[in-house]
């Protein structure tokens, strides 16, 4: 191996950090793809003839397979190893990226985007386990540091690299670089990191895969479909009203067996609960973000891919900033005032592109997004805090696939929210093209679901979550 070729500091260094640096590669490429697809949608859209809002489908799609697919990866890679897990992970990634890059029509990309998401929804999770299980404990602390560098760097870096693929190239380019760097990451895990043996399980919860994945899949695929023209309204209840019925059937399920693939007897704890439900709505509203801001600048504003996401990344580098403060604000304010005050900033910076006009200096326009990512980033970081600190050791892998399936499923149904109130925008316009008359009422919408997540955070005690919080 290579640490144990050279001798020294530098040796010693690599052997921490390796583990966390490769499998931080291939999460950057999933994470770097999630934001650039965002900016790329105009010009996909003309490509493959259909209408931008339609493309919707493209992004639910992906989130919605993370969010299928996300609670089952855990056990596959304690049932087959970690490290075999994670390189299925990258090559199915790839796979995906391929059929996206060469697809010709609006269903090819969906289909191909579910692909896609099946090998990212074994990225994130597989990624966490090894290094768990690869770095000792007095080093665990700085390698999930570096392990968080995808995260925080990715949503800077996709929106103009995005853009600038787009317009100066090919959108099937920002699907092709995929290729190579899941090449390199393969190589990597292959000769550096350790294999980790497979480790005894509970039973896979198969008739709760079967319930929860195809219910949630059609409920929120046929309403996501809905006024699309891809099948009669008929057929789209009858789509949607068998995945709600399948998605209860899997609630009593997961209430009766020992190990439910996600298990929503965790809501029984009050932090729990509070941040799963309070979060939900305030990703209702800023979840649809990477959405509905390219569509504006782009079609609204008429500027360029690359000039959208020059702005856009605005959002992702208030993200990175406050990733440095967020730990004293909330030893400060606690996770109740801090929550519930950030959340009615959040909600203002939300609203604040109602306002944008081409007019608007892009000095305005930049800060408003930077300072909006702030506040969203304070809020995710407090709510995801206070969610473990009721939880114990046992039920911690639980709690983390709930989170992770959750966050996948708001974000999809955020989006399917932004998308429907621009078409009713439109019909109620008379059915004209898009334009920068449509998003005002979109934002407010928006900013209004966000901001209804007060009405459980407001149910916290003023020293609800305290203990993840040292001095408090």
């Amino acid at each position: 191996m290579f640490w144990q070729m050279r001798g020294g500091k530098i040796s010693g260094m690599w052997h921490k950090r390796s583990t966390p640096l490769i499998v931080a590669t291939a999460l950057m490429m999933e994470n770097i793809d999630s934001s650039v697809i965002s900016t790329s949608l105009p010009q996909i859209a003309r490509d493959l003839g259909t209408d931008p809002i339609h493309l919707k489908l493209a992004l639910t799609t992906y989130l919605l397979a993370l969010a299928v697919f996300i609670p089952a990866s855990g056990w596959a890679a304690d049932r087959f190893g970690a490290r075999r897990v994670f390189r299925l992970a990258i090559v199915t990634f790839a796979a995906g990226s391929i059929a996206c890059a060469i697809c010709s029509s609006l269903g090819q990309l969906v289909l191909a985007r579910a692909f896609q998401g099946l090998g990212g929804a074994m990225m994130a999770p597989v990624a966490r386990l090894i290094v768990l299980r690869s770095v000792p404990k007095a080093g665990l602390v700085d390698a999930l540091a570096w392990l968080t560098i995808p995260a925080l760097i990715g949503p800077v870096l996709g929106p103009p690299l995005g853009g600038f693929i787009t317009t100066y190239f090919d959108w099937r380019w920002i699907f092709w670089i995929n290729v190579p760097v899941a090449a390199l990451g393969l190589f990597l895990v292959t000769v550096f990191i350790p294999k980790v043996p497979p480790t005894p399980v509970a039973r896979f919860d198969a008739a709760g895969f079967w319930l929860l994945g195809p219910g949630l899949a059609l409920f929120l695929s046929g309403g996501t479909s809905a006024g699309l023209g891809l099948a009669s309204p008929l057929l789209l209840a009858a789509i949607t009203g068998l995945g709600a019925i399948l998605t209860i059937a899997y609630i009593r399920h997961s209430l009766v067996i020992t190990n439910p693939l996600v298990d929503l007897r965790l809501l029984r704890y009050p932090t729990f609960r509070i941040s799963a439900i309070g979060g939900a709505f305030f990703r209702f509203g800023t979840g649809a973000n990477p959405f509905i801001l390219p569509l504006l600048f782009q079609i609204g504003f008429g500027l360029t891919a690359f000039q959208s996401g020059l702005l856009t990344l605005a959002s992702g580098a208030g993200a990175l900033a406050m990733k440095f403060i967020a730990a004293p604000l909330l030893q400060r304010f606690g996770f109740r005032r801090a929550l519930i005050g950030n959340s009615v900033l959040s909600a203002a910076f939300l609203l604040a592109p109602a306002a944008f006009t081409v007019q608007t200096p892009y000095v305005v326009m930049v800060s408003v997004l930077f300072l909006g990512g702030v506040c969203r980033s304070l809020q995710f970081t407090a709510l995801n805090s206070m969610s473990y600190s009721e939880i114990g050791v046992t039920e911690m892998s639980s709690a983390t696939s709930f989170n992770s399936a959750s966050r996948q499923l708001t974000a999809s149904i955020a989006i399917t929210i932004a998308a429907f109130g621009l078409e009713v925008m439109q019909a109620l316009t008379g059915g004209q093209a898009l334009s920068m008359s449509h998003f005002p009422a979109v934002f407010g919408l928006l900013a209004f679901l966000s901001l209804l997540s007060n009405v459980w955070f407001a149910r916290l005690s003023l020293t609800a979550g305290n203990e993840v919080l040292p001095g408090r």
